[in-house]
């Protein structure tokens, strides 16, 4: 999977995506969902700093990796690659200048019947389910995952779940996290596919 260089800024930083994994990864089945992980605010500046071993171990188990932002340092999406192949990646407000050369500030991605859009967000914590309301008025969003406030939140907001996983790694914290998603394909009473509610979304903290 490849990603198309974005420079910084919503508007050129934005990409919309719809993912097949079901030839990369044997363990993906399209009918019956997706298994994400998500990490997001690791700030991770020294290649000799390392990703909480719980986070890489549970990751080894799903389809897609999802960081929201504020990687700061490149190495941390090479290690996540270690424990899943497919990695999919915003750039944050704190991040070096390679990482926001190399990743969007926003996606919309499309998988399992679901539209989920991913963007790190900014400013003061309490308007960033505002905020990212607007940046994804348009996309008809089932999820949003996004970052920043290094606060947990797994939350249905006017029929939209917001996904935030927390810090994995921000010892200032009260608490340690990162996300499972999972995304389940629906079939109604004659056989096809039905986009009802199917989103399991998990915080777990280290």
């Amino acid at each position: 999977m490849s990603h198309k260089e974005q420079g910084e800024g919503l508007a050129s930083g934005s990409q919309n995506q719809r993912l097949d994994l079901s030839k990369n990864n044997s363990s993906f089945e399209p009918l019956s969902g997706l298994k994400l992980g998500v990490i997001s605010d690791t700030h991770i500046s020294d290649k000799n700093q390392h990703l909480p071993r719980a986070v890489l171990d549970a990751f080894k188990h799903v389809d897609l990796i999802i960081h929201a932002g504020d990687i700061v340092c490149l190495a941390v999406i090479d290690e996540l690659k270690s424990a899943c192949p497919e990695v999919m990646v915003v750039a944050g407000n704190m991040d070096q200048e390679e990482v926001k050369k190399k990743y969007p500030v926003k996606q919309v991605l499309e998988f399992a019947g679901y539209r989920v859009g991913l963007m790190h967000g900014s400013g003061p914590a309490v308007n960033l389910v505002s905020l990212l309301k607007d940046a994804f008025k348009e996309d008809d969003c089932d999820l949003i995952i996004f970052g920043h406030s290094h606060k947990a939140m797994n939350e249905a907001v006017d029929g939209v779940l917001f996904f935030n996983p927390g810090s994995a790694t921000d010892l200032s914290a009260a608490s340690n996290s990162f996300g499972l998603i999972e995304l389940r394909r629906r079939l109604n009473n004659v056989g096809q596919e039905s986009k009802g509610p199917g989103i399991e979304a998990r915080i777990i903290k280290i």
